[in-house]
């Protein structure tokens, strides 16, 4: 081989190698949930929403928001509050408006004296929060 074909060589091994470290840089970093306990908090939170017990309405909405919450943090979303988290990764979810209108409901519970939910509102909820865990990997 003479020096032209050496340097030829050499050059498309340095782009290769270029190109592999840009795309490991670039590369969507996904993180993995421990699903197991991600599954099995959540399925503790659906069991303890009974129908006869409206006392337990309001506490499987605000335990299925903080499920989602740690998740979003544990998936590195920032953020100082849920809110701020959920606007910086709409993307990952696949209704994010729904996603929005749990976390609201949640907000209108822990803010408002005397908020009354429904079994319906809870259980909705729930199916949300449980959607969104899934869209994210954590279940």
């Amino acid at each position: 081989m003479d020096g032209g074909a050496v340097t030829f060589v050499i050059a498309i091994i340095i782009v290769a190698v270029l190109v592999l470290v840009a795309m490991v840089l670039t590369k969507k970093r996904t993180h993995r949930f421990n699903q197991e306990e991600y599954q099995t908090r959540f399925l503790s939170i659906e069991n303890r929403l009974a129908k006869e017990s409206s006392a337990t309405y309001a506490l499987t909405i605000i335990d299925g928001d903080k499920l989602l919450d740690k998740a979003l943090m544990e998936s590195g979303v920032p953020g100082k509050t849920m809110g701020e988290r959920l606007k910086k990764s709409g993307s990952r979810f696949s209704d994010i408006n729904a996603v929005w209108r749990a976390h609201k409901l949640r907000n209108m519970i822990a803010h408002e004296d005397g908020m009354e939910i429904s079994y319906r509102q809870a259980a909705g909820a729930l199916a949300i929060y449980k959607q969104a865990l899934k869209d994210l990997g954590a279940i």
